[in-house]
């Protein structure tokens, strides 16, 4: 049993894999710009909001093209990318197991809400979360975390942040909250 009574998961590389899909739409968004395929490996740039992740993997810096990838981007993993998201070994088991102790499970995550809501519809977990809390206007995921508990008035000494980047950690400190980062190559479930 865990000292935490609010748990405030990450979504990507978290939760799920998302690698696949984004991998998938990235070179789609690439094709469509007329760009040649990526050749890094696009799992070390998972994390921050997608317009920084296609800056970084492109070197696009004019805010037009970088534009025209993003919204190539999301025309591709809005309609079909997202399919491809797939869940972290022993995830399911974990969300119910947390549940069935009777903690309040949120969602901390950069990615848009439509396609975020389609995700967890589809891996049928959405209610199990009291709260699913997407960056929008946010300028940064700990803006995003702080506000989610300032709007539930949650106490920072009951929560517990879960995530795999380092930007979830920054996030979780400046939030006054608990942070346990996973291991990133998916090779071990969470243990609280």
């Amino acid at each position: 049993m865990t000292d935490f009574r609010h748990i405030i998961f990450d979504l990507d590389g978290t939760l799920v894999d998302s690698l696949p899909g984004i991998s998938w739409s990235i070179d789609a968004a690439f094709a469509d710009c007329g760009l040649p395929q990526p050749s890094c490996n696009v799992q070390n740039y998972l994390g921050p909001p997608i317009r920084s992740m296609l800056a970084a993997i492109s070197g696009i810096s004019d805010a037009a093209r970088l534009d025209e990838l993003e919204q190539a981007f999301r025309r591709s993993y809005d309609s079909e990318g997202w399919r491809r998201t797939t869940f972290r070994v022993g995830v399911p088991d974990l969300l119910s197991g947390l549940a069935a102790e009777g903690l309040n499970l949120f969602i901390a995550t950069n990615k848009p809400e439509p396609v975020t809501r389609k995700i967890l519809r589809e891996l049928d977990i959405a209610g199990l979360f009291q709260e699913v809390a997407c960056r929008g206007t946010q300028s940064s995921k700990a803006q995003l975390l702080t506000a989610l508990l300032e709007r539930r008035g949650l106490n920072p000494a009951e929560c517990l942040m879960v995530g795999d980047t380092k930007e979830d950690s920054d996030a979780a400190a400046a939030a006054g909250i608990a942070c346990k980062i996973v291991n990133p190559d998916f090779s071990e479930v969470v243990t609280l």
